[in-house]
């Protein structure tokens, strides 16, 4: 059984998934409690915008992130949408929109943050990650 988390961010801020809702202990009791993930406000609105032009439901799907090995610092960050989480996915929720972690991928991004930046130099993602300990210039590679 997954590992499910609901977070309601409040206006202003970003959700957090520490310690799991009584929902969730109902229907995950080994939720580890104080690890997982962040994503800020902005982020959520930008998933679930970018969800809505993709045809990718709520209910159903989500955005997946992950670590694959590659790139100029040895791992590399891996986001997209999927339909629905596999077996063995933590399943998180910020606001109605759900996030899909696997357990190897989760090794490298619990405690991390997912932020949405648009700035005049950069549009996109943001991950901020305590387990990284060194990243490229891009920030789309790093190491732990």
């Amino acid at each position: 059984m997954p590992n499910i988390v609901t977070i309601g961010a409040q206006p202003g801020q970003g959700g957090t998934a520490g310690a799991p809702s009584k929902t969730a202990e109902a229907q995950a009791p080994n939720q580890i409690p104080n690890e997982g993930l962040q994503v800020t406000e902005r982020a959520v609105k930008h998933i679930r915008s970018a969800m809505a032009k993709e045809g990718i439901s709520p209910e159903e799907g989500g955005l997946r992130l992950g670590v694959v090995g590659g790139g100029c610092s040895g791992l590399s960050y891996s986001i997209r949408f999927d339909t629905r989480p596999r077996d063995r996915d933590r399943i998180y929720e910020f606001d109605g929109v759900r996030v899909f972690v696997d357990p190897k991928s989760f090794l490298y991004l619990h405690g991390m943050t997912l932020d949405y930046e648009e700035t005049l130099m950069r549009q996109g993602f943001n991950f901020i990650n305590p387990n990284s300990t060194r990243s490229c210039g891009c920030g789309s590679s790093f190491s732990t």
